[in-house]
């Protein structure tokens, strides 16, 4: 592909000579009036002398710029800058990129070049960005600029690009060491035992062992062998879990650099790996006016691809959500009992009374877990010393929130439901806990 037609352009070097020079001829003009016309020629001279330098910067052949096709939102990725030059001698190369706000902050990037290693000549770079959210970006266009040997003329293109990059929820805490230890130690049954003991489905008799929980001997079967015997119960199977996302306004806020909806989603698909793993089913579903997405229950950890593909659907909206709609909506579509994961947050007590009155509903049939992230905004506020009477009068207001917050989780505690508020770092260990919690006492069956 050929490129545009580079135009020439002053550098910063050359508009430094010409405010230096400009003092220079008004004092020639003051001191020696009939030197008038020394001004224009040194004039025309700086201008000849940068057409000069950019000339001598030789011409591009290559100007190209490798994207991976796809990134996960808060994990760092690469834009990789080439280009390449037929004769002359450059100072500096640099590509400067126009892309979607969601993969560059402020939509404007730019790659300083070095010359390459290798026999070709070419010049390259690469620029460490990390996408701000899901969705598809894409890099418009680039701007090649070299400059000459000199540093005062350089050479300057335009292309356009349009490459687009797929920006997926994060997977980290899936990939992490940890987890995978946790999933291959339940290969090899270590996690099934673990479960035993606290499940509602029975699995075997084992002899009677100090500290063991005595609920669990089976009276009958240790009369008629004359021994202690006790049930091993195993935790339920092929159970429905629901992660519902709320994503209205509250919930696209930014926490951490990135908006708690999508640290909802990285947190939910990593119990749902987990899920599938164990043996349960998994769906998601998210709402904000109105219900925008509930995919089919996957049964196998193989098929986990298709939820992660559905979770990068799911998109921002700022308005307010409809949660008398979507969990009456969600609840119409559950056959059976099932653990539903409620990923929300609120800002005002309105809002939040409709919220607690649609939960409450889903609690008579489903178990419920709500998860929040703690607003660690509102903490430093109202825990910070105030100076004045302006941050006293921020801490009060800060400190009503909370206590208002403090009962809205209160009263859902109330109605039977769990609840985690945590950090935003500690949301997905927290709900992987829950989640084993729930499954070795069999509470959703």
């Amino acid at each position: 592909m050929s490129l545009p037609r580079a135009s020439i352009v002053p550098t910063g070097r050359a508009a430094l000579l010409v405010a230096a020079a400009a003092p220079v001829a008004v004092l020639v003009a003051a001191t020696a009036p009939g030197a008038w016309v020394a001004a224009p020629i040194i004039a025309l001279a700086l201008v000849l002398l940068v057409l000069l330098d950019a000339q001598l910067a030789g011409r591009a052949v290559l100007a190209e710029l490798t994207t991976q096709p796809d990134a996960e939102v808060g994990e760092e990725s690469w834009l990789t800058a080439r280009a390449a030059f037929a004769g002359g001698r450059r100072r500096a190369v640099a590509m400067a990129l126009a892309t979607d706000a969601r993969l560059l902050d402020g939509g404007r990037g730019e790659v300083v070049l070095a010359p390459g290693a290798d026999d070709t000549g070419a010049w390259a770079g690469r620029l460490a960005y990390r996408p701000s959210r899901r969705g598809t970006g894409e890099v418009e266009r680039l701007w090649l600029r070299w400059t000459g040997p000199l540093g005062l003329g350089a050479r300057q293109l335009v292309r356009p690009l349009g490459q687009p990059v797929r920006v997926w929820p994060n997977l980290a805490a899936v990939r992490s060491p940890a987890l995978q230890a946790f999933l291959r130690n339940a290969e090899f049954g270590l996690i099934a035992r673990r479960m035993r003991g606290e499940g509602s489905v029975f699995e075997a008799l084992a002899e009677f062992e100090p500290g063991m929980d005595k609920r669990r001997i089976d009276w009958k079967s240790s009369a008629r062998h004359m021994h202690l015997y006790a049930k091993e119960m195993e935790a339920e199977r092929n159970n429905q879990i629901v992660f519902a996302f709320d994503c209205g306004q509250a919930m696209c806020e930014p926490v951490g650099g990135l908006p708690r909806i999508d640290r909802a989603v990285s947190a939910a698909l990593t119990t749902a790996y987990v899920a599938l793993k164990a043996g349960d089913k998994a769906a998601l579903f998210g709402f904000a006016a109105r219900p925008e997405l509930f995919t089919p229950f996957v049964t196998d950890a193989r098929q986990f691809r298709r939820l992660q593909q559905a979770a990068a659907g799911p998109d921002y909206h700022a308005q307010e959500p409809n949660f008398t709609l979507a969990l009456a909506t969600l609840a119409g579509r559950l056959l059976r009992r099932s653990l539903v994961v409620v990923f929300s947050d609120f800002t005002d007590p309105t809002s939040a009374e409709l919220m607690i009155e649609s939960i409450g509903r889903l609690t008579s049939r489903h178990l419920v877990l709500f998860v929040t992230m703690a607003d660690e905004e509102l903490d430093s506020i109202a825990t910070a010393e105030p100076a004045g009477m302006q941050e006293l009068a921020m801490a009060v207001s800060a400190d009503a929130l909370l206590r208002q917050r403090a009962l809205v989780l209160s009263r859902l505690r109330q109605l039977g439901v769990d609840v985690i508020e945590a950090p935003h770092e500690l949301i997905g260990t927290r709900l992987l806990d829950a989640y084993l919690a729930i499954k070795r006492k069999g509470a959703i069956g």
